[in-house]
């Protein structure tokens, strides 16, 4: 479901209580990718906003910054994806 949706830029700072300056940021470090050619017509996906919190949580608790949460959340991803992947060849 969420990676049928589609957020403009306001939508996902609403969804995240965040600034657009702090999206800008995130979309620099790849942790969102926007399509579309300028923030007025950027569209992200319904995976943003969790990406997005899940950054949040990691600056917030952690103390990290935007450029180790990015890193932080690639890792945790890879670990999701690796975690399903041994869960179909054990069932």
């Amino acid at each position: 479901m969420e990676e049928e949706v589609e957020l403009t830029l306001a939508e996902l700072c609403q969804a995240c209580r965040m600034p657009a300056e702090q999206v800008f940021d995130l979309v620099d470090e790849g942790v969102v990718e926007p399509v579309g050619r300028d923030p007025s017509s950027w569209r992200f996906r319904g995976i943003s906003v969790r990406r997005v919190r899940c950054v949040q949580r990691l600056e917030r608790d952690l103390g990290v910054n935007v450029a180790g949460a990015a890193l932080a959340l690639e890792l945790l991803e890879e670990l999701e994806r690796l975690r399903n992947r041994l869960h179909r060849l054990e069932g």
